[in-house]
């Protein structure tokens, strides 16, 4: 009985001894921002449920503040939904969330972050978005390829006026895609590729991949979990394809003897630049396809789908389409067709993809980042390791910043926003993100986005289908990091009398 005391007294002394120890050495804890209710294990994962991820995130910032903390499962996240906190995440504290933080689909489908869009922040994406700026995307290169882009719009033309005739419907969603990415494959390439549809058709499953979380993302630590998931099975399927084209567009690029005076395309300069020192590329032919997978997808889907948007929003609002068309039609009295030169001008047109931009981000929810280390941000904790998700498409909708904000008024950039840009410097209107992980191809994508939708607007009248009114068009998105519309925009299109007499 003795016996049984002394061990149940020094168990309870040790025990106490222990809880001092952890108390001690324990450290404090983090105050972290406000964030809904959870559930044991899933955390906030089923406040996620039932909408686009953009959309459930501002109504929740709504509830708990634009600084919300989530707990995905294993995965803490922070939600940013104001410019101020824009601000501090993207610019005072850059480089503390200057890193990313991929899922496992992006990681395989980015060649383990050897893109510039998801690479670790590091020497390598230092390395590679130097590349980007200085030899693949600057203004002198991207105004190389106007003569590709002027002769794809006129071919986009000449396909909307044969059907207009007879007064046929145009699925101008189909158009507008087909023609931007016969853009993008001739400045990437240098020509249209044999397989461009079937690639596509792999690229769009990647972007599906590469949306949202799947289970082995919320739960990493879970061997069971990643045993069960299909998520990276499904991305090594799609990655092996697209590596497979790849291939086959450099073998093809190799082989094929170009003109002196041939416009020099994206993968020319790569493989130029990998021939030439192929330190420059960390020696892996991996790192120019992981570029050139870059350069596909942001330079095809999200300035189709910003055309799209914009046209859209036009057929909504008559006045300002007419507007907008007025002003091209005046200034170029019945030319046959527009050039790059001419865009300069179109003060009007530049205001209405900026309003596009405002409601219709190219990507809502900008590419994830990582904490580097914990940081306090407007009085809370952001703990290493934390994703960290900004909003673009909830701050530019914003009401303490734009006034009538889900209405598109493209004149607000006349009245009282004159000022504001997308530039990186107005949190207020981050469509491309901002500091370092700003989108480097923005004028890559910008140059898409104005001729084909200058020519759309000076060549046709647009009507919608019989029967079909402005209110009654499709608002809805589709899920992706782009969100397209879901509906395709289909109208009826009349060539413009004093164009085609």
């Amino acid at each position: 009985m003795d016996q049984l005391v002394s061990y149940c007294l020094i168990s309870t002394v040790f025990f106490l001894l222990l809880l001092l120890k952890l108390k001690t050495n324990s450290k404090p804890s983090l105050k972290l921002p406000p964030g809904p209710w959870t559930l044991p294990i899933l955390g906030s994962i089923h406040h996620l449920i039932g909408s686009l991820p953009f959309r459930v995130l501002r109504d929740l910032s709504l509830q708990h503040g634009e600084l919300m903390f989530l707990q995905l499962g294993e995965q803490p996240t922070v939600v940013i939904s104001s410019p101020e906190l824009a601000r501090e995440i993207m610019k005072v504290h850059d480089a503390t969330f200057a890193t990313r933080n991929p899922t496992v689909s992006v990681k395989i489908l980015t060649y383990y972050g050897k893109d510039v869009a998801f690479a670790p922040y590091g020497e390598y994406w230092r390395q590679v978005r130097k590349i980007y700026i200085l030899e693949l995307l600057s203004l002198k290169r991207v105004q190389s390829f106007r003569p590709i882009r002027e002769e794809e719009t006129a071919n986009l033309v000449d396909s909307i006026s044969s059907l207009s005739g007879n007064r046929k419907l145009v699925n101008l969603s189909d158009k507008i895609f087909s023609t931007v990415s016969d853009m993008s494959f001739r400045a990437v390439i240098g020509n249209k590729y044999k397989y461009q549809d079937i690639y596509l058709c792999e690229l769009q499953k990647a972007f599906d991949l590469a949306s949202g979380f799947n289970l082995v993302d919320l739960f990493p630590s879970s061997y069971l979990v990643s045993l069960i998931s299909g998520a990276a099975r499904e991305a090594t399927r799609c990655h092996r394809e697209l590596d497979r084209h790849l291939d086959g567009m450099i073998e093809e690029h190799r082989n094929r003897k170009g003109g002196a005076d041939e416009v020099e395309d994206l993968l020319g300069v790569l493989l130029r630049l990998y021939d030439e020192d192929p330190e420059q590329l960390t020696h892996n032919m991996d790192t120019v396809k992981a570029v050139i997978f870059d350069a596909f997808a942001a330079g095809s889907e999200t300035s189709a789908t910003v055309v799209d948007w914009a046209m859209f929003e036009l057929m909504r609002s008559p006045l300002v389409m007419k507007k907008a068309q007025s002003e091209i039609r005046q200034l170029l009295q019945g030319q046959a067709n527009i050039t790059e030169l001419d865009l300069v001008n179109l003060n009007f047109l530049h205001l209405v993809i900026k309003e596009t931009l405002r409601l219709h981000p190219p990507f809502p929810l900008l590419l994830p980042r990582e904490c580097r280390e914990t940081c306090r941000i407007f009085g809370y904790d952001i703990p290493q390791g934390a994703t960290v998700i900004v909003n673009a498409w909830a701050i530019g909708r914003d009401p303490k910043y734009w006034k009538d904000a889900e209405e598109f008024k493209p004149e607000r950039f006349i009245d009282g926003s004159s000022d504001v840009d997308f530039k990186g410097m107005n949190f207020e209107f981050i469509p491309f993100g901002a500091g370092r992980r700003i989108c480097p191809g923005m004028s890559f994508g910008l140059a898409n986005i104005d001729i084909v939708l200058a020519n759309l607007l000076y060549h046709f009248d647009w009507e919608l289908p019989d029967g079909v009114r402005p209110e009654e068009l499709d608002t809805v998105e589709s899920f992706g990091l782009s969100a397209r519309r879901k509906a395709d925009l289909i109208l009826r299109a009349i060539p413009h009398v004093s164009i085609y007499k």
